[in-house]
Parts: structure tokens; C-alpha cells; sequence
């Protein structure tokens, strides 16, 4: 039997939205800080508000779209999430710096699958964090698409980083009630994150996210 993936709900707004997303089956949640374009942006304030009233074992995940090691760790420090999930490329200082400060903290980094170098990237990144989450950005636009965009990506793309690497895998970018089922059988992947697809009018929609677990329930 297939094992169920976990299932993030990323973009949360409030403390009500994230009771309700745990209420229907969250195991983890996306708390979206600054970021050059995409949706659900809320202020370090509020972050740390919900990541301090999330019980355990719920996971809480601050999107940082900071690049330094330094920003990164300074960004955390006023939100204290569980998780750390960098939507852009490290740029200065090291993985090792961020853990050294912050040990207890779990590192994701988002990679946005474009082409077959995707692969190469991912497999490089992977020695250095605790999971990767793939989505359908593009770092290298004018103004950076860093996730949100709703798109779906290559997922055969993604299964082949999935078999490449150790460490678990989150799978981003335009998953549906409808596609869960496919994108559960294609790519496997140890954990599905949306924002979009469990929304109406910008806000957490309580009838979307029960069909979409249902959904993710019937792909076992």
C-alpha cells in the first residue's frame, strides 16, 4: 500500500486559518514573510503570533526569500518557526553557519524545476539540508517567481530527483484535488504543499481543503 504523503497548507493568514488547516489534516503550514511576487505575504509579527499557538507535532515553516546566511538566521530569530523553507538560492554564507546557530531548526530549500540541470542542482543541495520542496518559480525572471504561481511543473523532472536523493521531498506548483491522485503515483514524493488550490477569494476554503484530503485519502 502507497504511504499517504504528508500535506502542507502554505499561505496561512491567521491563527483561525491555521486551526482550520490542521483541523482537516495539516501536518505542517506555510507562513509566507516579504517576497518580490507571489500571494499569502504576512508580517514577521503574525508569523511568529501563529507559529507560537501551533501545538506540536504540527510543523511550522517561515518562507524567507532572504539569500544570506546572516538574513536568514536574523529573519528566523523573530519568528521562531519549526522550519526553515528558503525560496531563493543561498547566495552568501553557508548551510553549515545557518545550523550552527539555529541546531534545532529544520531546513528545506525550494528548488524550482525548470530544466534537466534542475536535477543536478537538487542532488548537490540535498547534502546539505533536511528536505527539499520542488515548485514551478523562476529565480531567473526580472522580478523572481519564488512560488505561489499555481502552476504544475514537469514531475517526471521530479521523480527523478526524488530517486536521486536521501532526504524527504516535498512536491509544490499546482496541485489539485483533481491531480493529487497523479501527482501521488507519479513522483511519490514524501510531502504535497499548495496554497491556491484549498482557497476561494484569497481565503482558506473549508469545503476545498476537505475534498482535497479526501482526495489525497483515495490515492492510497
Amino acid at each position: 500500500m502507497r504511504q499517504i504523503p504528508r500535506v502542507k497548507i502554505c499561505c496561512i493568514s491567521s491563527v483561525a486559518e491555521a486551526r482550520l488547516a490542521v483541523a482537516h489534516g495539516a501536518s505542517a503550514l506555510g507562513l509566507v514573510g516579504k517576497m518580490p511576487s507571489g500571494p499569502g505575504v504576512i508580517t514577521d509579527d503574525l508569523i511568529a503570533e501563529i507559529a507560537q499557538q501551533v501545538p506540536p507535532p504540527i510543523s511550522t515553516f517561515l518562507l524567507t526569500s532572504e539569500t544570506s546566511a546572516a538574513s536568514i538566521i536574523e529573519h528566523h530569530q523573530k519568528v521562531n518557526t519549526t522550519t526553515i523553507q528558503m525560496v531563493d538560492a543561498l547566495s552568501e554564507g553557508t548551510y553549515r553557519q545557518i545550523r550552527a546557530q539555529l541546531p534545532a531548526v529544520k531546513l528545506v530549500q525550494v528548488i524550482h524545476v525548470i530544466d534537466e540541470r534542475t536535477v543536478e542542482e537538487a542532488i548537490e543541495i540535498a547534502q546539505h539540508v533536511d528536505a527539499l520542496l520542488l515548485d514551478s518559480g523562476n529565480p531567473n525572471l526580472q522580478v523572481k517567481e519564488l512560488g505561489g504561481t499555481g502552476r504544475v511543473h514537469n514531475w517526471e523532472l521530479s521523480r527523478k530527483i526524488r530517486e536521486s536523493i536521501s532526504i524527504p521531498l516535498f512536491l509544490a506548483g499546482g496541485i489539485r484535488a483533481e491531480n493529487v491522485r497523479e501527482a501521488i503515483e507519479t513522483v511519490e514524493p514524501f510531502g504535497l504543499d499548495l496554497c491556491s488550490s484549498v482557497r476561494s477569494n484569497g481565503q482558506l476554503d473549508e469545503q476545498k481543503l476537505a475534498t482535497f484530503f479526501e482526495a489525497v485519502f483515495a490515492s492510497k
